[in-house]
């Protein structure tokens, strides 16, 4: 089957990058299109989509604004800059769901009328950093589909963080559902490694771990991450993170967590999550050579189960990866362009990846469709 239709640009003026993106489609045509901007684009993105939308003939919409965009091995900061993918999925395999802020009513709703008792396969969803609701929706709308199956992210702006689901929106979770007609397949890389081994936590308080394995955290901590990092804990920061392995998961995934304080009289460590006595943590470190290799372990576990080039890809990565992890020159998109080829491709740098019922950071979650 061929490719989707795609274009990208970047302009010092969004018009500009606007214009050549819908030159650049041409007569391309489908049945829902995927829309991400840069964040200097935000103010404008009504008149983006409307101008996509008389272009296309395109009625259906979803995408993001994002501090950072991409395209096959491309990424784009700071200035004006849109990509655009157009699908051609049967207009009866997927439905656009409008935001929900507090509750899945009106999912449940447009749900029933689509697909009646059916559930759908797997959604494509883009929601507001700032709705404190948003963990819990999304893990009660990964229960609506048969797989338990969302990718996505949360917008990423200096601002308001706004989304498209049909129209302009913001302030809570939206997206596309699909049915399995759709062919889908979806990975994420973490990023990260582990270097040491599980640890149980035998007493916390909130946030806080107190003892490792019945012995000060501070102390394992240290004992884990080597006599060089040990002896000088400012290097710690940005490079070592705390890894919360997920039950049940059978490739080993795990969520990665800030170490956010430590107490060196009371040997405490404070991570960025909320934790319980009981539950099972790793030490991880991140770096521009672990987050390649991770890449690449994906990429090629992707790689094997394809039967030909993907027609459409959306690629939604973390903020602190990209251009601050990889180096600023395009090589994480590069490094997915020249490992599975050159197939159109569109994301965003997020605040936040979804993957699964799970909210990410520091992530890269790719979806194909086949």
């Amino acid at each position: 089957m061929p490719p989707f239709p795609y274009a990208h640009a970047a302009a010092d003026d969004w018009r500009d990058a606007l214009s050549m993106v819908i030159d650049r489609l041409g007569l391309g045509r489908g049945t829902l299109g995927f829309v991400y901007v840069t964040d200097v684009v935000n103010p404008h993105l009504d008149d983006v989509l409307d101008s996509l939308r008389e272009a296309t003939a395109i009625e259906h919409w979803v995408g993001a604004v994002g501090m950072g965009i991409s395209a096959t091995g491309v990424e784009y900061y700071e200035r004006p800059a849109i990509a655009v993918m157009l699908a051609d999925f049967p207009e009866h395999a997927f439905r656009v769901f409008p935001t929900m802020i507090k509750d899945l009513d009106g999912f449940d709703q447009a749900q029933s009328a689509w697909l009646g008792s059916l559930q759908p396969y797997l959604g494509l969803v883009h929601a507001d950093p700032a709705n404190p609701l948003t963990e819990s929706l999304v893990k009660q709308l990964a229960a609506r589909t048969s797989t338990g199956f969302l990718v996505g992210g949360l917008a990423s702006a200096n601002d308001n963080a706004r989304v498209v689901a049909d129209g302009v929106t913001e302030g809570g979770i939206s997206g596309v559902m699909f049915t399995e007609e759709v062919g889908v397949q979806t990975s994420l890389s973490q990023g990260c490694s582990p270097i040491g081994p599980h640890r149980t936590m035998t007493e916390v308080q909130r946030n806080i771990l107190v003892t490792l394995d019945g012995r000060p955290a501070l102390d394992v901590f240290k004992e884990d991450i080597g006599e060089i990092l040990a002896r000088d804990m400012s290097r710690v920061g940005g490079y070592i993170f705390a890894g919360l392995p997920i039950l049940g998961t059978d490739t080993g995934d795990y969520l990665v967590r800030n170490l956010i304080g430590v107490d060196m009289d009371q040997k405490l460590l404070a991570i960025g999550d909320l934790v319980e006595q009981g539950q099972q943590l790793m030490f991880c470190r991140r770096d521009a050579d672990t987050a390649r290799e991770d890449l690449s372990r994906m990429l090629s576990r992707m790689r094997s189960r394809l039967s030909g080039p993907p027609r459409g890809g959306v690629y939604v990565s973390c903020l602190g990866r990209g251009i601050n992890l990889f180096g600023d020159e395009s090589e994480e998109l590069k490094q997915i362009r020249d490992e599975l080829g050159d197939f159109p491709l569109v994301g965003f740098y997020a605040n936040g990846e979804i993957s699964q019922d799970r909210l990410y950071g520091y992530t890269g979650v790719l979806t194909l469709f086949t």
